[in-house]
């Protein structure tokens, strides 16, 4: 009879109601539209459960004026501004050539009123991605430039603006940069989201000391890398019983580079994990990741991934 120790365990997960072969997901703006990160040597997509593709806007964007990327210590500050050729484009031009039968595909969607978002919606709705990743961290022009992610109520508005659109999972990308991440989470999963993105950027700036100017034309970019992953942790941890409450997965991400990372955000309470920036480090990190999970799985005995999410226990009192 064969059990837990001799038999592998199973990194298969269900997220918002869709099985992905593994619970590795690749995060929106670090691989393109899904074509570009295929032509390195030894890449599998059958190694990861999902690909997140560009932000993506209704009207096409050219993006920030550079510099738009600045390595920082243990990390990576950008603002590439959503350059995007629009949502008709993509999945007009860019899906079909896909290979959606080797791993799900999601869009990542981004706007300046609610209004903007639902269209964006009902588009993609009429084309092969599985699920529809929300960017809440975009200003509503209507509103004086506010951020949607930093209001509560605003973050609500836009997914139940987007929920009548679709049929498609929808996956709302916290922002850490709020002062209350679990109310969000409350209230945009009681307006219609699916899953939990945790955590987006933080927000961040670099100097340079002899033209005493931002490096950035932005002045400010998304901080990320190793060095935000203590913060998505305490995100994560903040965000999973608001989610676990609802039945909601988390996609739990920032920093992750190595197996360890990865452990650590699913014991938190991670369904799913995403890479980012960890990818342009070793962009065959995934293989190594799966590689480590199973062992740790194997090792305490587990026989899936699912069974380790959520595991943290209190600390140890003297």
């Amino acid at each position: 009879m064969t059990d837990a120790l001799t038999s592998t365990p199973d990194l298969s997960v269900n997220f918002a109601g869709l099985t992905l072969q593994t619970p590795l997901v690749l995060l929106s703006g670090c691989v393109g539209f899904g074509q570009e990160y295929t032509r390195v040597e030894g890449w599998n997509n059958r190694d990861i459960g999902a690909v997140i593709l560009k932000g993506t806007t209704l009207e096409p964007r050219m993006g920030n004026a550079p510099h738009r990327v600045y390595e920082t210590p243990s990390g990576m500050l950008n603002a590439i501004g959503l350059q995007n050729p629009g949502a008709r484009y993509v999945v007009d031009e860019i899906l079909p050539q896909l290979p959606h039968h080797e791993t799900h595909f999601w869009a990542n969607a981004n706007g300046t009123s609610p209004e903007e978002y639902a269209e964006i919606a009902r588009i993609f709705d009429d084309s092969p991605v599985s699920a529809i990743e929300i960017n809440i961290s975009c200003p509503n022009v209507k509103e004086g430039g506010v951020h949607f992610g930093n209001n509560p109520c605003m973050a609500a508005r836009v997914v139940a603006a987007m929920r009548p659109m679709t049929s498609k999972p929808l996956i709302t990308k916290l922002s850490p940069n709020n002062a209350d991440i679990a109310e969000t989470a409350r209230l945009v999963i009681e307006a219609g989201s699916d899953g939990l993105s945790v955590i987006n950027t933080l927000v961040g700036m670099a100097v340079d000391i002899e033209r005493r100017q931002p490096v950035l034309a932005n002045i400010s970019g998304g901080l990320s890398g190793p060095a935000i992953k203590p913060v998505a942790l305490w995100k994560i941890h903040q965000t999973r019983a608001i989610a676990a409450k609802h039945n909601i997965p988390i996609l739990g991400q920032g920093g992750t580079c190595n197996a360890d990372d990865a452990l650590e955000f699913a014991i938190v309470g991670s369904d799913a994990i995403g890479l980012g920036t960890g990818l342009f480090y070793d962009p065959l990190m995934c293989r190594s990741l799966l590689d480590g999970i199973r062992n740790y799985l194997g090792k305490h005995n587990m026989r899936s991934y699912s069974e380790l999410v959520g595991t943290l226990a209190a600390p140890a009192t003297h």
